[in-house]
C-alpha cells in the first residue's frame, strides 16, 4: 500500500516539540505584554516603547498620569478578584459533579463484563482477544478527569490572562490604537497558544501512558482515550452556561436601567452592576469560549482517532499514521505563531479603519498557511494508500483523499466566519438595516434582527453539508473527523481573535470608569467594535466544527454499538428523532429563563441603589459593586445546573431505557435541529449588538441622523441589544457544545448501553 516517510522517531519528537514551541510563544507574548507596567511610578521608571514617558500627561488633556495608572490597576484588580472569585466557585460545584460522574463511568463501563479482570473478544475482530472491559472502565475515567481538568484549567488561564492584560490595553491607547490592538491581540494569542498546545501536549502524554498497558490492543486504548473529549466538553457546559447566565444577568441589568432609564453612559462607573458586566465579560466569553474550543478540539481528534484504530491504520499499528490527528494540530500550532507575527511585528495599525481588516487577514493567512501545512504532512504522515473502517467495511482511501478531506473543512471554517462576519458586522447592509429599523421603535427592530438571524443560517448549512458529502463520500467517517480537525487547526489563531474582543470591552470599560477623556475612550470602542465582530466569527467556527465534531462522534458511537444502519422509518428512531430535534428548544428555554430570573434580580438591585444611595446620581457617592457582583454568581451557580443535568442526563436515560436504536436518532434529531439554531441565535445577538453600536458612533450621515446615544431609535436598539444578549452569549453558544456533549457521552457509554440498553423495551 506504499510506505510512510515520516518515521515514528520524527512523529515522537514533532508533537510534544510543537507543542513546547505553543507554550513558549505564549509565554513571550505575555513577558512583552507583563512590560506595560501597572503602578503609580511607572510613567517615569520606564520609557522605553511598552512604557510611559511624561508627554503622555500632556496627552491625556490635563489628567495627572500618575492618579489614572493607579485608578486603572484598582478597577482591574476589582475585576479580576470577581472573575477569580467566580470560577472557584462554578469549579468547587462543578469539581463535585467531576468526581460522581467518574465514578458513574467507571460503574457502567465496569459492568459491561461483570467488573470481569479475563481478556475479552475485540469487538471488531473476533479472532484476537483484548484487554478487558474493566481496564475500558478504570481509563476511561482516567481520561475523563485528565478532560475535565485540562478544560477548566484551559478556561481559568484564559480568564487569568484577559484580567491581566484589560488596563494595560487601556493605558496603550494613550499612545493611540495601534499600540492598544497589539497588547489586546498579543493577550488573546497568550491563551489561544496555550490551550491549543496544552490540549495537544496532555492528549498526547495520556496516549503514550496507556499504551504502555494496552500494548498491542489499540482498539482498546483509543476507546479508553474518548474519555478526554467527554472530559473537556462536560466542564466546557458548565462553564459556558454558566459564564453566560453570569455575564448577561449582568449587562441586561446594567443597559436597561443604566442606559434606558437613567440614561447614563455604558460603564458608567455610577453604575451599580458595571464591574459585574466587565467581569461576566471574562468568565462567559473567555473562560467559557477556552473550555468550548478546547472541547471541540479534544473530541474530533478522539472521534478520528476511535476510527483509525479500527482502520489499517490500528490493525496495522502504524504509529505514525495513527496520530496523524495529532500532526494536524502540531503543524497547526506552528502556522500560527508564523500568523500572528503579521498582526505583531511585520505590521503596524496606524488607523481604526485597519483594525478589523488586519483580524480578517489572520483568518486568511492561517487558512492559506495551513493548508500547504496539511499537503505536507499528509504526503508525509501516510502510505500512499490504506483502507478507513466504513460501517462494518474496510474503504480503500488514497492520501490525497484525506488531504481534501482536511483542506475542506479547513476553507468551510473561513466561509462560516466570513458569512457571520457579514451578517454581524455594522460595516454592511444585513446590520445597517437593522439599526434603520429602530427609527419605528424596539418591535421592527426586532422583526429585524430574527428574520436576519433565520436568513443567516443558510450559507453556512450549506458550507456544513458540502464539507460532509466530500469527506464522508472520500474516506467515510474518518474524512469528516478530519474535516473537522480542519477547521479546528487554526485554533490558535482563532481563539486569540475572540479572547481580543473581551480584552478590548474591558479596556473601554476601565477607561470609563477611571474617567479617562474622550479620544481615549473612542479607540478602545473602536478595538471593542471590531472585537465584536470578531467574537460573533469565533462563535460561528465553533457552532461549524462542532457539527463535524458531533457528526464525527455520532458515525463512531453507531459502530461501536453494532447498529448497521440507522432507519428513521423504524419508530423506536423516529421518536429519538423528534425528541432529539426538540433538546435544543428546551435547553434554550432554560437558559434564556436562567438569564432572565438572574437580570431581574439585578434590575431590582441597580434600581434600588439609584433610588436609596444619595449622591450616586451625581457621583458624589460610591455604589456598591460587590453586592452585584454577588447576584450574578449565586443565580449562575444556581441556575446552570438544571440545564447541565438535561444534557448530562439524557443519553443516559435514553440509552439505558430505549437502547441505542433510539439514542441513535436523539443524536441525529438535537444535531440538525441544535446547529440551526445556534447559528441563528448567535448571528441574531451579535447583528443586534453592532447595529446599537452603529448609532452610538455615528460615523456616518446615516447613524447621525438615528443618534445621538439617549434618541428614541437608540433606545429602541439598546432594547434589541438586551434581548439579544442571551441569545448570542448564552444559548447559542451553548447549544454547540449541547449537540458534541450528548455524542461523545454516548460513544463513551456505548458498550454499556450495546450490552445492557433498552430496559423497556426488553421487559415489554
Amino acid at each position: 500500500m506504499g510506505g510512510i516517510l515520516l518515521p515514528d522517531l520524527g512523529t515522537e519528537i514533532i508533537i510534544p516539540v510543537c507543542a513546547v514551541i505553543g507554550i513558549v510563544f505564549s509565554v513571550i507574548q505575555w513577558y512583552i505584554v507583563s512590560q506595560v507596567k501597572l503602578s503609580p511610578d511607572s510613567g517615569r521608571s520606564n520609557n522605553n516603547k511598552n512604557g510611559f514617558t511624561e508627554s503622555l500627561i500632556e496627552e491625556e488633556e490635563g489628567l495627572n498620569d500618575q492618579s489614572v495608572v493607579a485608578k486603572c490597576a484598582e478597577i482591574q484588580n476589582a475585576i479580576s478578584e470577581g472573575a477569580t472569585s467566580f470560577l472557584y466557585t462554578e469549579y468547587q460545584y462543578v469539581g463535585v459533579f467531576m468526581v460522581a460522574f467518574a465514578v458513574l463511568i467507571f460503574l457502567f463501563l465496569g459492568s459491561v463484563e461483570g467488573f470481569s479482570t479475563s481478556s475479552q473478544e475485540c469487538t471488531y475482530d473476533k479472532t484476537r482477544r483484548c484487554k478487558p472491559a474493566l481496564a475500558t472502565a478504570v481509563f476511561s475515567t482516567v481520561s475523563f478527569l485528565l478532560g475535565a481538568v485540562t478544560s477548566l484549567a484551559s478556561g481559568f488561564l484564559g480568564m487569568k490572562i484577559a484580567t491581566y492584560a484589560n488596563a494595560r490595553t487601556t493605558l496603550e491607547a494613550r499612545k493611540g490604537v495601534g499600540k492598544a490592538f497589539i497588547v489586546a491581540f498579543r493577550s488573546g494569542a497568550v491563551m489561544g497558544f496555550l490551550l491549543a498546545a496544552n490540549g495537544l501536549l496532555v492528549l498526547y502524554i495520556a496516549i503514550l501512558l496507556f499504551k504502555l498497558y494496552y500494548g498491542d490492543d489499540w482498539e482498546g486504548l483509543f476507546e479508553a482515550i474518548t474519555g478526554y473529549g467527554l472530559g473537556g466538553s462536560s466542564m466546557a457546559l458548565f462553564g459556558r452556561v454558566g459564564g453566560g447566565i453570569y455575564t448577561k444577568a449582568a449587562d441586561v441589568g446594567a443597559d436597561l436601567v443604566g442606559k434606558v432609564e437613567r440614561n447614563i453612559p455604558e460603564d458608567d462607573p455610577r453604575n451599580p452592576a458595571v464591574i459585574a458586566d466587565n467581569v461576566g465579560d471574562n468568565v462567559g466569553d473567555i473562560a467559557g469560549m477556552g473550555s468550548d474550543l478546547f472541547g471541540s478540539y479534544a473530541e474530533s481528534s478522539c472521534a478520528a482517532l476511535v476510527v483509525a484504530s479500527i482502520s489499517s491504520f490500528g490493525i496495522n499499528h502504524e504509529f505514525t499514521a495513527m496520530l496523524y490527528p495529532l500532526l494536524i494540530s502540531s503543524v497547526g500550532i506552528v502556522v500560527c505563531l508564523i500568523t500572528t507575527l503579521f498582526a505583531t511585528d511585520f505590521f503596524e495599525i496606524k488607523a481604526v479603519k485597519e483594525i478589523e481588516p488586519a483580524l480578517k487577514q489572520q483568518l486568511i493567512i492561517s487558512t492559506a498557511i495551513m493548508t500547504v501545512g496539511v499537503a505536507i504532512i499528509t504526503w508525509f504522515a501516510l502510505p500512499a494508500s490504506f483502507t478507513i473502517f466504513d460501517f462494518g467495511s474496510q474503504k480503500e482511501v488514497k492520501n490525497w483523499q484525506l488531504f481534501l478531506c482536511v483542506a475542506v473543512g479547513l476553507w468551510a471554517g473561513l466561509i462560516i466566519g466570513f458569512v457571520t462576519e457579514y451578517y454581524t458586522s455594522n460595516a454592511y447592509s444585513p446590520v445597517q438595516d437593522v439599526a434603520d429599523s429602530c427609527r419605528t421603535g424596539a418591535a421592527t427592530n426586532v422583526i429585524f434582527g430574527l428574520a436576519l438571524g433565520y436568513k443567516s443560517v443558510i450559507i453556512p448549512i450549506f458550507a456544513i453539508a458540502i464539507s460532509i458529502f466530500v469527506s464522508f463520500s472520500f474516506a467515510a467517517m474518518y474524512g469528516i473527523a478530519v474535516a473537522a480537525l480542519g477547521m479546528l487547526s487554526t485554533i490558535a489563531t482563532g481563539l486569540a481573535i475572540d479572547a481580543y474582543g473581551p480584552i478590548s470591552d474591558n479596556a473601554g470599560g476601565i477607561a470609563e470608569m477611571a474617567g479617562m477623556s474622550h479620544s481615549i475612550r473612542e479607540r478602545t470602542d473602536a478595538l471593542d467594535a471590531a472585537g465584536n465582530t470578531t467574537a460573533a466569527i469565533g462563535k460561528g467556527f465553533a457552532i461549524g466544527s462542532a457539527a463535524l465534531v458531533s457528526l464525527a462522534l455520532f458515525g463512531a458511537f453507531v459502530s461501536r454499538a453494532s447498529i448497521s444502519t440507522v432507519d428513521v422509518l423504524t419508530p423506536k428512531v423516529f421518536i429519538g428523532l423528534l425528541v432529539g430535534a426538540m433538546l435544543p428548544y428546551w435547553f434554550s428555554a432554560m437558559t434564556m429563563k436562567s438569564v432572565g430570573s438572574a437580570a431581574l434580580k439585578m434590575v431590582e438591585e441597580v434600581r434600588r441603589q439609584f433610588n436609596t444611595i444619595p449622591g450616586l446620581m451625581e457621583g458624589t457617592a460610591k455604589p456598591d459593586y460587590a453586592n452585584c457582583v454577588k447576584i450574578s454568581t449565586d443565580a449562575s451557580i444556581k441556575e446552570m445546573i438544571p440545564p447541565g443535568a438535561l444534557v448530562m442526563l439524557t443519553p443516559l436515560i435514553v440509552g439505558t431505557l430505549f437502547g441505542v436504536e433510539t439514542l441513535s436518532g436523539v443524536l441525529a434529531g438535537s444535531l440538525v435541529s441544535g446547529v440551526q439554531i445556534a447559528i441563528s441565535a448567535s448571528n441574531t445577538g451579535g447583528a443586534w449588538d453592532n447595529a446599537k453600536k452603529y448609532i452610538e458612533a455615528g460615523v456616518s450621515e446615516h447613524a447621525r441622523q438615528l443618534g445621538p446615544k439617549g434618541s428614541d431609535a437608540h433606545k429602541a436598539a439598546v432594547i434589541g441589544d438586551t434581548i439579544g444578549d442571551p441569545l448570542k452569549d448564552t444559548s447559542g453558544p451553548s447549544l454547540n457544545i449541547l449537540i458534541k456533549l450528548m455524542a461523545v457521552e454516548s460513544l463513551v457509554f456505548a458498550p454499556f448501553f450495546a450490552t445492557h440498553g433498552g430496559l423497556l423495551f426488553k421487559i415489554f
